[in-house]
């Protein structure tokens, strides 16, 4: 009962939300909405076991003086004092929420984000090595549309002996048709193979065979 309650319940509520996509009846479509009320309600409650999650995983390490107990001390003091915040004096500007907010934490995430930098000049380094054929597609694609793209790159190819001066707009044009057509047929490649992959996953925990969002093994 444990596991078939909660696999009946996503067979049930799954079926139905599919049947009112193809069933256009009032009755049908008013309760798949009401359906969908309710599942913004629990996606709320998970927001909360989430946070309190995060309180009990820390907590543990603060407790056992595990290696980087300060990070998660940091962490959970900086949590408490900003739901304190934002639960007494509120979010919008003006506030002190606020003001932490745009002050510590934007400026924060975007030291953070700037230092993805580095690491995808690391891997596109190691991606665009021209080790076989595919390799140097991948590189020469790389390069004229990084050329391409920058006003550095444009004026350079102004300069290029006779190719530049000849055909000017031909380094656009090549850019232009790399972006249009073989960037665009990749991504619509990539989205129509993780779209059935998502069918194939939800159709699997419909019937029932991937159970392991019940529990952590999945038996």
């Amino acid at each position: 009962m444990k596991k078939t309650i909660p696999l009946a319940i996503t067979f049930l509520a799954g079926f139905y939300m599919i049947l009112a996509f193809f069933v256009p009846h009032p009755i049908v479509a008013n309760s798949a909405q009401e359906m969908q009320s309710w599942e913004i309600i629990i996606v709320a409650f998970t927001l909360v076991l989430g946070i309190g999650n995060l309180i009990f995983v820390h907590a543990e390490k603060i407790q056992r003086r595990r290696q980087g107990w300060f990070y998660s001390l940091t962490l959970l003091v900086c949590l408490a004092f900003m739901m304190v915040l934002g639960l007494f004096w509120g979010i919008k500007e003006g506030t002190a929420y606020y003001w932490l907010y745009d002050n510590v934490m934007a400026p924060l995430s975007s030291a953070m984000f700037s230092l993805l930098a580095f690491f995808i000049a690391s891997a596109a380094y190691r991606a665009f090595r021209a080790r076989n054929k595919e390799a140097t597609l991948l590189l020469i694609a790389a390069a004229i549309i990084m050329i391409g793209r920058v006003p550095l790159g444009s004026w350079l190819w102004q300069h290029v002996p006779f190719l530049g001066a000849k055909v000017p707009a031909l380094l656009d044009q090549v850019t232009q048709w790399v972006m249009e057509i073989p960037n665009t047929a990749g991504q619509r490649g990539i989205k129509i193979g993780a779209a059935l992959g998502a069918v194939s996953m939800a159709l699997r925990m419909l019937l029932g065979i991937e159970r392991s969002y019940l529990t952590t093994g999945g038996n």
